[in-house]
């Protein structure tokens, strides 16, 4: 058994990473799965005008394949589950093939009946989406009952592609259903049912769900924003996590979260890392080189196909508020790219919208995200749209292994507590690895 006065310093690598674990987590890996529909072909850019809202159904889709790939994605989230990932995460999309989870709740079942201390991030269900929005209480609270009281309940706005897009909603309508439906899904979690919720867009004379969330008062809340600043006082004003999903990796992002911070500190609050969240592409491999030779093929087929929305649905007028728009066009403003076709591994991760390299490469990356975005929740993809699963299952495992245990204390040892991590999921965790297990 490892001496539990041994310091970090004297430890091997594998006692590290049991001491660690010991200790508490700290920057949480989530294992996030946004679910594309991996074989577009090669003329799809040229032929189509976007990946989201109107991509044919019956000319790019195969059911059978979509089949395949859920299974593949199901058994994906499996295995990271398995690898000892802080959380696994899924979302909603609809009409599209960058990600075309349509329905999140029903991927993160089976994830909620293993027996594990896994997070289950469901980030989440597009609350404007839901008529009436009933039914979102009602799910979440299930899949929380189910695992054990180890869901995040994820509350996005929802991009524009989805709300307005697929779904038809008025633009200047989808944030007021929004927070109507915040309102009453938070109610239905905390108010002994039945009782009369009498909004605009839901009218219900009887709100009574069975059953209620096992978690209290309710599962933790996170916020997914894509740069809207609303967002940023939504949460500071309801003490909930802000979580950037980007592709744009983390040096391009600072201005963005930095404006989260700086309403973060109007609010009066502290500066507890776990109040942020942000996705970052990551892969690894043994060498540098073989990160390159594995993944830049995925990576480049990602930006040019699965990011190519159509300018009217991706910002359709109203959609974002002349404040957010003023915002994304002068402070977080990004210069404009070549074709991702034209451009090379060092384009893209030398601007880090990917981070992939060699373990100590990653570690190093990732504590400078960590750092620079003052950030305590990482959405980890880790699957990029053609990387079939056994390559996903290679730098998942060797993430695990070689990265994870390195990079679990680096909040912890500054004093914070994660307050937004689900009450299901905080017994200390198994290690994720034989060489670990076998030294408790």
């Amino acid at each position: 058994m490892v001496a539990e006065g041994i310091t970090l310093g004297e430890a091997s690598a594998a006692q590290q990473a049991l001491l660690l674990v010991r200790r508490g987590w700290a920057m949480k890996s989530i294992w996030f799965h946004f679910q594309g529909y991996r074989d577009l072909p090669d003329d799809f850019t040229e032929k189509y005008d976007s990946v989201w809202v109107t991509p044919p159904n019956d000319v790019l889709c195969d059911p059978e394949m979509a089949g395949k790939y859920f299974n593949w994605n199901l058994e994906e989230l499996e295995y990271a589950d398995e690898m000892g990932f802080d959380g696994l995460g899924v979302n909603e999309h609809h009409s599209n093939a960058y990600g075309f989870s349509c329905s999140p709740n029903l991927v993160a079942m089976p994830l909620a009946r293993r027996k594990s201390q896994a997070a289950i991030v469901v980030l989440g269900a597009t609350l404007p989406l839901y008529n009436p929005a009933i039914r979102v209480a009602e799910e979440f609270a299930l899949l929380d009952c189910v695992s054990g009281g180890r869901l995040v309940a994820g509350f996005p706005v929802g991009s524009a592609m989805d709300t307005v897009g697929v779904y038809g909603t008025p633009p200047t309508m989808v944030r007021p259903r929004y927070y109507e439906a915040h309102d009453l899904i938070t109610q239905a979690w905390t108010r002994p049912g039945p009782f009369a919720f009498n909004g605009e867009y839901n009218k219900l004379r009887y709100v009574n769900p069975w059953p209620k969330p096992l978690q209290t008062p309710h599962p933790p809340i996170w916020l997914a924003g894509g740069g809207s600043i609303e967002t940023w006082k939504f949460a500071t004003d309801n003490n909930y996590t802000y979580n950037y999903l980007s592709f744009t990796g983390y040096q391009n992002s600072r201005a963005l979260m930095q404006g989260y911070w700086d309403e973060v500190e109007r609010a009066g609050l502290d500066d507890n890392p776990y109040r942020a969240g942000f996705a970052q592409i990551v892969l690894v491999a043994d060498t540098d080189e073989e990160a390159e030779r594995l993944y830049f093929k995925h990576v480049q087929n990602f930006f040019a196909k699965a990011l190519h929305v159509a300018p009217h649905f991706a910002a359709p007028p109203g959609f974002m508020s002349a404040e957010s728009v003023r915002f994304n066009m002068t402070k977080a403003a990004r210069p404009k790219m070549k074709s991702p076709y034209e451009q090379t591994w060092a384009d893209f991760t030398g601007d880090k919208r990917v981070i992939a390299g060699c373990p100590d490469r990653v570690v190093h990356e990732l504590t400078e995200a960590a750092k620079s975005l003052r950030c305590g929740h990482f959405m980890l993809l880790m699957q990029v749209q053609s990387m079939d699963t056994d390559l996903t299952k290679y730098s998942t495992k060797l993430f695990a292994e070689k990265v994870m245990p390195r990079i679990r204390d680096y909040w912890d040892k500054q004093g914070y507590v994660d307050h937004w991590w689900p009450q299901g999921a905080s017994k200390t965790p198994q290690p994720a690895t034989e060489q670990t297990e076998a030294l408790a």
